[in-house]
């Protein structure tokens, strides 16, 4: 595809997205398998089911636009999730290794943070009301989500891996 208009670099990246959540979908049930405390084993719930929810909202938008949801594979979540991976495998010690998966958490979170907040503003000015309303919604529970990794970490996990 090449990208010729702000139209165009906007589906572009609905396809990044979209890959994303397929990506994070895929590495979440790991990332609960090898955490250990059971708080953390909810919060990747609860992310895996939004998570869940975003593909939804992500395919809902593509088929709007006329785009193939799998035309692109992001390849920075592939890395970010291959380093927590990675990380996760170098920490013997279960509460550190908790305090190393929230961080990868939020590396995560962050990232998508950046990515909707990219789209939700163009979807305002391209004067797409609908897609701005599920990509506001989607960057609002990601804020959400890394501010209950930072309360999880702060509150229990960090003082545990200390």
């Amino acid at each position: 595809m090449n990208i010729e208009s702000l139209k165009d670099l906007y589906v572009a990246e609905l396809q990044e997205a979209r890959s994303v959540e397929a990506q994070l979908s895929d590495a979440l049930p790991k990332m609960k398998e090898t955490a250990s405390a059971g708080n953390l084993k909810q919060a990747f719930d609860k992310q895996l089911g939004e998570t869940r929810s975003h593909l939804e909202k992500m395919d809902a938008i593509l088929q709007r636009h006329g785009a193939e949801p799998r035309a692109h594979r992001d390849q920075s979540m592939q890395t970010i999730l291959a380093e927590a991976d990675k990380w996760a495998g170098m920490v013997d010690d279960p509460a550190c290794r908790d305090a190393g998966l929230i961080a990868s958490a939020q590396r995560v979170e962050h990232y998508g943070m950046a990515v909707y907040g990219s789209l939700a503003t163009w979807a305002n000015q391209l004067g797409l009301d609908d897609d701005a309303g599920a990509l506001h919604a989607i960057l609002d529970e990601a804020k959400a989500a890394d501010s209950s990794l930072t309360q999880l970490a702060k509150a229990s996990v960090n003082p545990e891996a200390l």
